[in-house]
């Protein structure tokens, strides 16, 4: 695979050709480069197989939205504005975020030592007028993706069989799996990069 230009990751933390973040990221070529191919390969494949473009835009917004990164859900929302026929969706992404929204991490760990870190918390459901706009598959989706973000604990067997009664296919919940896993990826180094900036600002100060 190819990559292109920009490095997305560069691209949403803003940085530049040159700076001091642009020189701490080039101290790992590997990783940087892997990140890369992996975003290309999650949101501009060959062949997006069982998981639509929009399906995949919008799976991201909602994980970036869940984190309140404004600027990485307008990032993934813009295809959907800018392709027209499906704009209508990122009103249901902006109502679904909204009731999502959550502190976490919940959810309980097996019986044993981790017991004490058990933490209740609330279950998320699509709404159903949302469920009646954007369907099943799409819906079982975002509940799977606020499973994934706040409730890891609680992933079980029945969370994977809901997708496959709601219409995913095993690779597409393998690649429903892979976008959520990445865009948090992506969340926690632009969050890293930041304060390694502000830190860097302060010293030169």
């Amino acid at each position: 695979m190819t990559l292109t230009s920009p490095d997305i990751i560069d691209l949403l933390a803003g940085i530049t050709a040159g700076s001091a973040l642009d020189r701490i990221r080039a101290q790992r070529p590997e990783t940087r480069e892997q990140a890369q191919k992996s975003y290309l390969s999650l949101f501009q494949p060959e062949d997006f197989g069982d998981v639509s473009e929009v399906e995949r835009h919008a799976i991201a917004s909602f994980v970036a939205g869940l984190h309140r990164q404004a600027d990485i859900y307008e990032f993934y929302t813009n295809p959907i504005e800018e392709g027209g026929a499906n704009r209508w969706l990122i009103e249901v992404l902006k109502a679904e975020i909204g009731a999502g929204r959550a502190t976490g991490p919940y959810g309980n760990y097996p019986i044993g030592p981790l017991n004490a870190e058990n933490a209740p918390g609330p279950t998320y459901r699509v709404s159903e007028a949302s469920r009646q706009a954007i369907g099943r598959k799409l819906s079982a989706a975002l509940e799977h993706a606020h499973l994934l973000v706040f409730h890891l604990r609680d992933a079980n067997p029945q969370a994977l069989q809901a997708l496959l009664d709601a219409g995913w296919t095993t690779n597409g919940i393998v690649t429903l799996s892979q976008l959520v896993s990445f865009v948090a990826f992506q969340i926690r180094v632009i969050a890293g990069l930041s304060l390694l900036s502000t830190a860097s600002k302060r010293a030169a100060a």
